[in-house]
């Protein structure tokens, strides 16, 4: 346990970091940089990393006066939490004007004390089914070519191996190489939203660039077929999920994910079968919980309707369509999780708290998955238009608020396994 704050730390932008033992990090949010409760340091949990922020500098507090002032000796330091924790301030600097925009990563407060990197964060998550000691390359590849040799013709099986899991080290790819828990199913090339972070594709004239590549051709139901089933037969704690993050939006593709699920349950009725999606069609929600599908996990920036649309740009669809997608699974008895990116100092702000309460007694919301948001904050906040975010709590302050209220709600950061949903949610989760 600290004792006080750890120190700030700062690049010299050739990839050296240092300690300035004369400042005490402080955190941000919204705009502005707080001190940070020493409660809320953690040591930086395996697989987390430390960012330089070029043409920025550190926001500290001066060891001996207390007065904020910056770090003048390099550029600010940030770091990226690993899945299963949320952090709970960003990294506060001041930014040059030459300053260039950050790609799409989290920058969590990050400091250095007695030989050891600290973060604030909280594990919001048992599940270690993204754990960097998880993953053995041997079985990863192994698992490789077993797959492409197993199904030569499959295009999908062919992108999630060679893409997703040798190009891109996606988690998810890489545990269905694996053969273990949650198996990706991306099936849309194409998207109804304009998300301003997208990491699959952003406009020529913008000032970053996507981190994935997208799908480019639309999956037939055979081919999902082809490989999910043997899947859910064979994997513990067995999930299929439509829909991934570095792709298009799955409900436009929601008649081939219909006829899959139709074939899936054909042949085997064992695991979860999940939807990852902007939720912006509830009929075709309507139409693949008809047929199967047991859990939905739809994502947000804010539980506000002029927040959500500012950062989505939403095309033939609005934000009463998610609430009412949701209301969807929940009516057929299914599973409802929320992809919540979390942005400190407005993701706590009391409106958006207002805002969150309201969409849960609403939709009857089983889960929120506390997930970091991968954004530059500085060009998210322009970019929606947001001066002041208004009078904020702490995260951490309103997850225990929204607990106290909501006590059967679970908090995550995963799409739970049937066995979960089902069983003792505590206990089942993967080992």
């Amino acid at each position: 346990m600290l004792h006080t704050s750890p120190y700030i730390m700062y690049s010299d932008g050739k990839g050296n970091i240092f300690e300035d033992t004369s400042l005490y990090v402080t955190g941000r949010c919204g705009w502005e940089a707080y001190p940070i409760p020493v409660e809320d340091w953690i040591e930086l949990p395996d697989g987390g990393q430390l960012y330089e922020l070029p043409g920025r500098r550190g926001i500290g507090i001066d060891v001996t006066t207390g007065e904020m002032r910056l770090c003048e000796k390099g550029w600010a330091v940030a770091a990226f939490i690993p899945p299963a924790h949320t952090g709970l301030f960003m990294a506060a600097y001041e930014t040059l004007p030459d300053a260039p925009t950050l790609p799409l990563f989290c920058y969590s407060a990050a400091g250095w004390q007695d030989d050891k990197l600290y973060v604030t964060a909280v594990r919001i998550e048992k599940d270690i089914r993204q754990e960097c000691a998880g993953y053995d390359d041997t079985k990863i590849q192994e698992g490789y070519d077993h797959l492409v040799n197993a199904y030569p013709h499959n295009r999908l099986v062919k992108h999630l191996m060679d893409n997703c899991c040798m190009t891109y080290t996606c988690p998810a790819a890489r545990n269905f190489a694996m053969g273990r828990w949650e198996c990706p199913v991306p099936v849309s090339p194409a998207c109804n939203a304009n998300c301003i972070g997208c990491i699959s594709f952003q406009p020529e004239e913008e000032t970053i660039v996507s981190t994935q590549d997208r799908l480019t051709f639309k999956p037939s139901a055979e081919e999902i077929v082809e490989f999910t089933v043997p899947h859910l037969e064979t994997a513990p704690f067995p999930i299929v999920s439509f829909g991934q993050g570095c792709e298009g939006e799955p409900l436009l593709m929601w008649e081939t994910i219909r006829q899959s699920i139709i074939e899936i349950r054909k042949h085997t009725n064992k695991g979860s079968l999940n939807i990852n999606t902007n939720g912006s069609k509830p009929d075709a929600v309507k139409a693949l919980c008809e047929v199967g599908l047991n859990s939905i996990r739809v994502s947000m920036n804010s539980a506000r309707k002029d927040i959500y649309t500012a950062y989505y740009k939403p095309n033939n669809y609005q934000f009463e369509d998610i609430v009412e997608s949701l209301k969807v699974m929940t009516a057929h008895g299914g599973w409802t999780s929320i992809n919540y990116f979390v942005f400190p100092g407005m993701t706590d702000s009391v409106e958006e708290y207002e805002a969150l309460r309201k969409l849960i007694k609403e939709t009857g919301l089983k889960m929120i998955q506390w997930r970091n948001f991968n954004i530059d904050p500085d060009w998210y906040l322009e970019k929606i238009e947001v001066g002041d975010t208004g009078e904020c709590m702490g995260v951490k302050q309103m997850m225990e608020l929204i607990r106290e209220e909501f006590p059967d709600l679970k908090f995550g950061y995963f799409n739970p396994s049937i066995e979960r949903i089902k069983g003792n949610y505590e206990e089942d989760f993967a080992h």
